[in-house]
């Protein structure tokens, strides 16, 4: 089978199109690039829902943990801790388990022990809890003689919030919310080996990776395939990322832009 029709047949697997059924021998590293790749489409799925969603989640949890009423003030600091303190992994067994117990008697949460629903709303919560901590931190180092200006100008309510606090918010917080959805991305490969399942082998890339490793017994061609991938989606987020930060900080003079600085976390 020529690299061309490898493609064809398995470039959209992940996603139900092409071939039904997965190469059993003679792997060739086309198949491999081709497959990890399909696989790759799951995993930029659930970073780019979860992030849009969690994007807006972490606005309203920032601005609540800020209120001074605690009746807003104490549910949006207990999610922030909850989701910040737990990892992730742990998020997604208690999550699966928490839906299964579920459906057993709502037949509604059904759809919910599925990896593209379950796991997305695991990804959601998970990073609008750590983007509202971001947001909340940059709130909270606003310059006080823009609030003051705002008010100068007669603005108050949503007009001062939508034209000073919020574009200030963003400004100050975007390097390292740039740092976070990129960690977001990276942890997308953690709903392979969640409790939710893959439905008819149509996995994430790290799905496809284990399977011609465990074939193959060799490692060392599949996972640095996975990797380069990551390699190549981390320096899309980059791009995409820092023309918002310019955009973000076009009235500053050059000096005082900010810079997007790479920070991985190394432990989440």
């Amino acid at each position: 089978m020529s690299c061309i029709q490898t493609i064809q047949d398995y470039a959209l697997r992940a996603v139900g199109i092409g071939e039904r059924l997965l190469p059993r021998e003679d792997f060739t590293l086309c198949e491999q690039v081709t497959l990890i790749g399909s696989g790759m489409i799951w995993n930029v799925y659930f970073g780019m829902t979860a992030l849009a969603l969690g994007f807006f989640a972490a606005t309203l949890l920032a601005l609540g943990k800020a209120s001074p009423r605690r009746i807003l003030r104490k549910p949006a600091e207990w999610f922030i801790f909850v989701f910040r303190g737990s990892p992730l992994f742990i998020q997604f067994f208690f999550a699966y388990f928490v839906f299964l117990s579920l459906k057993s008697s709502v037949p509604f949460f059904d759809p919910f022990t599925s990896a593209w629903l379950g796991a997305l709303i695991v990804l959601f919560c998970n990073t609008s809890a750590y983007s509202a901590e971001i947001f909340y931190g940059a709130l909270q180092s606003i310059p006080k003689g823009d609030v003051e200006a705002a008010d100068a100008y007669g603005l108050t309510g949503w007009a001062r919030f939508k034209r000073v606090i919020w574009p200030t918010m963003m400004r100050l917080a975007w390097p390292a919310y740039t740092n976070e959805a990129i960690f977001l991305f990276h942890a997308t490969t953690l709903v392979y080996i969640s409790s939710f399942p893959a439905w008819q082998q149509r996995g994430d890339a790290l799905y496809y990776a284990s399977y011609f490793a465990d074939k193959t017994f060799n490692p060392f061609i599949p996972y640095p395939i996975l990797a380069g991938y990551f390699i190549l989606l981390t320096l899309v987020v980059i791009g995409v990322f820092g023309l918002a930060n310019k955009r973000l900080n076009r009235h500053l003079p050059q000096e005082r832009r900010q810079k997007l600085r790479l920070r991985p976390n190394l432990i989440r």
